[in-house]
């Protein structure tokens, strides 16, 4: 079932969606594959950790995040991948991994790469492994107004 919050949001702002079940899976890939939808379409996304600051990044589920490009994009010296169990009450209606990319509903900054821009339609994990929503790019851009940069490297 999509986060009660992000229903909220969009609803609210009368935005078009469409929500897809999908069978449980825990790879970007993998549901990509099971929806059949291309990888660079299917936004996963990481969180990562600075100090004691958090940063949500979205990006391609057949790309992978370069932490040296990342760290020149947030300006910052140290960064890491955050753990689930260091990240997983900053989402607590949401299933571990299964975060949609709206840092603004989770008071994170978001940053996007920007082979997602590219996309006419995103879709994205709506806070289990379930569900995912499909809509519009530029709607997601009005919505969450993400730091677009180049963060992102492709999976060969």
């Amino acid at each position: 079932m999509i986060c009660e919050r992000l229903k909220k949001f969009l609803d609210e702002r009368g935005v078009a969606y469409i929500v897809i079940r999908h069978p449980e899976l825990f790879t970007a890939q993998e549901i990509a594959a099971a929806m059949h939808v291309h990888g660079k379409e299917l936004v996963k996304v990481i969180i990562v950790k600075s100090g004691d600051r958090y940063y949500m990044c979205a990006l391609p589920a057949s790309y992978r995040v370069d932490m040296e490009k990342l760290k020149n994009v947030l300006d910052v010296k140290d960064l890491r991948l955050a753990t689930e169990e260091e990240f997983s009450n900053l989402f607590p209606d949401c299933e571990v991994g299964a975060m949609p990319p709206f840092g603004n509903l989770y008071k994170m900054e978001t940053h996007v790469d920007r082979v997602i821009t590219e996309n006419k339609e995103i879709v994205f994990q709506a806070g289990d492994h379930l569900e995912a929503i499909k809509m519009k790019y530029s709607d997601y851009v009005e919505l969450v107004r993400p730091v677009v940069a180049d963060f992102a490297v492709k999976i060969h």
